[in-house]
């Protein structure tokens, strides 16, 4: 069962996020020599990842990853990992690894799966949470392969095709942050709480995960 933490606000959620990834860097560095982060895309990761650029956190020894990715080309600004780009986070690492999901769901799937299984488990997994609790590409009354990455076709959200990890890659995780802000999440953050069976809460449902959330979504639902 993950750990719950309520902050003021979306600002808040990004501060303590980017705060405890450091933490998380300086132990893995000083344990293993690395540190292997698996990102998420969305409005408070990007908000974590430039307070991170910008925080002047030595990152030579940082492997960046990523949960899911959308099948369209690298420089397409809808994508994750040219996201993170815009955000300074991938200059300066020591290994930056966005998803080839240019190549379609399943060729990108094939392409990815040896680099994860290469780096897990990995340091820490950052993940957010849609309005209708999904996670990374994982949607809710969609059946998702017992694999490390899988291909998604059909889903309920442009684009239709896509690249994820699944659980069993993202459960080998030393830490996992799940980070959620937005008043239109709050019907999902009721349902997760309530034990529905959402794509985030399976995710989310083992010892090393925590959620931080925005304290109004918990008071809008209470």
């Amino acid at each position: 069962m993950a750990d719950w933490q309520l902050l003021k606000d979306a600002g808040a959620v990004a501060l303590a996020a980017s705060e405890r990834i450091g933490r998380a860097a300086r132990r893995a560095i000083a344990a293993r020599g690395r540190f292997s982060l698996v990102l998420a895309g969305g409005t408070t990761p990007r908000q974590t990842y430039e307070l991170l650029a910008g925080g002047g956190l030595a990152r030579e020894a940082w492997q960046l990853y990523y949960g899911d990715e959308r099948c369209l080309p690298p420089q397409d600004p809808a994508r994750n990992s040219r996201m993170v780009a815009d955000t300074g986070l991938s200059s300066g690492v020591a290994a930056h690894y966005p998803i080839p999901a240019e190549l379609g769901p399943e060729r990108g799937a094939l392409a990815y799966a040896p680099l994860v299984e290469a780096a897990l488990p990995f340091d820490m997994v950052l993940l957010g949470m849609g309005e209708d609790g999904h996670t990374a590409s994982l949607f809710p009354g969609c059946d998702w392969p017992d694999e490390l990455v899988i291909p998604v076709r059909g889903a309920p959200k442009p684009p239709p095709q896509r690249v994820s990890l699944g659980l069993p890659a993202l459960h080998r995780c030393r830490e996992m942050l799940v980070l959620v802000t937005g008043q239109a999440k709050a019907g999902a953050i009721q349902a997760w709480r309530e034990g529905s069976d959402l794509p985030v809460a399976r995710a989310a449902d083992i010892p090393q995960a925590s959620v931080l959330v925005e304290q109004g979504l918990l008071e809008a639902v209470a």
